[in-house]
């Protein structure tokens, strides 16, 4: 459960500090509203990204840098085409090195990888989060290990 803000902002430290994390990908789910881009907001300023970060609830896909790699996050909240895959260069993204953050993958399952990372989050009544992390490779197992294991009682 992460009970405030403060709990994502530490679970988005944790995840910053570990290695795997260079060049994971990471499947956000959840309902609007639910703390997808937050996390993402607090995972890339824990990886040192200045200045606006946006939604790219529109451009369907942001870039950033960060001193050790580059980090994208995808959001296919709006995405319908699959021609939109290929004529974006995606392919090529998801074959480079560095970091790709997905919100709403359900709208591109089809022609994404598979998932380092899985996080599930769902808002619950009084304003919490119920979070559930799930690996799907053994770079996904090294993001679970005590690193991300906090007093936020993710487990």
């Amino acid at each position: 459960m992460w009970h405030s803000e403060d709990d994502t902002l530490a679970f988005a430290q944790r995840l910053a500090a570990a290695p795997a994390l260079a060049d994971a990908f990471i499947e956000l789910h959840g309902d609007l509203g639910a703390g997808k881009t937050t996390l993402v907001r607090h995972l890339l300023r824990a990886l040192g990204v200045q200045g606006r970060i946006k939604s790219p609830t529109y451009a369907v896909v942001e870039p950033h840098e960060t001193a050790h790699f580059p980090v994208w996050h995808f959001d296919f909240y709006r995405f319908d085409d699959a021609r939109e895959w290929e004529d974006a260069g995606f392919r090529d993204i998801f074959a480079a090195p560095g970091l790709k953050l997905a919100e709403w993958p359900e709208k591109a399952a089809a022609l994404l990888p598979v998932a380092d990372l899985v996080v599930r989050i769902e808002a619950q009544a009084d304003e919490s989060r119920k979070v559930a992390l799930e690996a799907h490779t053994a770079r996904g197992r090294e993001l679970l290990d005590s690193r991300l294991r906090g007093n936020d009682g993710v487990s």
